[in-house]
């Protein structure tokens, strides 16, 4: 079971968007395949909550993360192959740990927890909550905005994940992201090992 959310071994740099509800990582997502003709990597949660709530029920529960684990990864590990030296992703399986702790006790399941640390992405970019909040059937939680951002951003420095941090409007966070993935493509660094906080911004 473990070796199912385990990333296939493909030569690409993997940028991961990551960040609260309502922050406008799909539409990074979405303007940065485009600038590198490449392709994306939605979000598999949205689908499968979204059929379960139309079908069965109104709620997420514990039992659902495996299975969205598991459907993420899937869906990463075969885009991959269709990727152009880049692969975006909207999400990861370490933004999946974050909401299972936030959202049942601080419960995240050992298989998740293992490949949640061994899986890697050259970047993260970490979204800010100076978006405004659009309700879908999905979102919830808007009081808690400043809250989840920052159980985001303690994950990604717990795990020593390199991440940059994006505020603004779209145009300066494309801007921004661009440079850092520029930066990795060119060899000017091999790890964009940035550790942004809101103090230096």
């Amino acid at each position: 079971m473990e070796k199912d959310l385990r990333q296939e071994d493909i030569n690409l740099v993997k940028i991961v968007l990551f960040g609260p509800e309502s922050t406008g990582k799909t539409t990074l997502s979405i303007q940065l395949a485009k600038h590198y003709n490449t392709v994306w990597v939605q979000e598999y949660a949205r689908p499968y909550l979204q059929k379960v709530w139309n079908q069965e029920r109104r709620t997420c529960q514990q039992k659902d993360i495996l299975p969205i684990a598991f459907g993420q990864i899937a869906l990463e590990n075969r885009l991959a192959k269709r990727a152009d030296k880049v692969l975006i992703c909207d999400t990861d399986l370490l933004e999946t740990k974050v909401y299972s702790s936030a959202y049942y006790g601080g419960f995240v399941d050992p298989i998740l927890e293992k490949a949640a640390t061994e899986n890697t992405y050259n970047l993260y970019l970490l979204t800010y909550i100076d978006t405004p909040w659009e309700a879908d059937d999905l979102r919830d939680r808007p009081e808690q905005r400043l809250e989840m951002f920052e159980a985001f951003q303690k994950a990604l420095d717990q795990h020593q994940r390199p991440y940059l941090l994006l505020k603004g409007d779209k145009e300066s966070r494309l801007k921004k992201a661009v440079e850092a993935i520029d930066a990795i493509l060119t060899n000017k660094t091999a790890l964009y090992s940035y550790s942004d906080s809101l103090k230096n911004e």
